[in-house]
């Protein structure tokens, strides 16, 4: 199955791993390109089920599809809410995988290119002032400069520095994307970290 599976999804040009075990999967290196991952319920020596729960508790994110010969609703059921994009009862329509596969691979674009840019505004937001965190914090509450200035005993002036040094380090064009690049970070909006 694992070489048919393969040679189907080689014939679309896609790139193609394979593996025997899910130890084998784990010690492979990983790369930074969309990638999705096609497990089987049932593992040579382990559950499929059980493997997708450990992925889960890693670091590992990708979009996980399942197959299996031997399913039942509880268990379609139980993959998809730990995440599972799709599951296949064997045998499946070749166009049903490679369809799920392609969903499964813009997915993951997406969460990688998220993930990039989340990176560039931590190390933005990672380059403030504490003194600039903190004037960022009220400015993201929805204070004014004069508010700030006076719940930091600082003048306005000053205020007015550090709130345009922050908002020109995280790149933000107004309050709005400011608000909203502190969300994408999870710098909460009650208690900036």
């Amino acid at each position: 199955m694992r070489l048919a599976l393969s040679e189907l999804l080689l014939s679309v040009g896609l790139h193609v791993e394979s593996f025997a075990s899910s130890q084998e999967f784990l010690a492979f290196p990983k790369h930074d390109r969309p990638s999705c991952l096609i497990l089987d319920v049932r593992l040579h020596g382990e559950s499929g089920l059980a493997f997708q729960q450990e992925l889960a508790n890693s670091s590992l994110r990708m979009p996980v599809l399942f197959m299996t010969g031997h399913g039942d609703i509880e268990m379609t059921v139980k993959a998809m809410k730990a995440g599972a994009l799709d599951f296949f009862p064997k045998p499946f329509r070749d166009q049903d995988m490679l369809d799920a596969v392609d969903r499964a691979l813009r997915r993951d674009s997406e969460r990688l290119e998220a993930e990039r840019s989340t990176v560039a505004l931590r190390a933005a937001y990672a380059s403030l002032t504490p003194r600039e965190k903190e004037v960022m914090a009220f400015v993201v509450k929805g204070l004014m400069n004069k508010q700030i200035a006076s719940a930091m005993h600082l003048s306005e002036i000053t205020v007015k520095v550090h709130r345009g040094q922050a908002m020109k380090k995280m790149s933000a064009r107004s309050i709005v994307d400011l608000v909203r690049k502190a969300e994408a970070i999870g710098v909460g909006l009650d208690r900036m970290n």
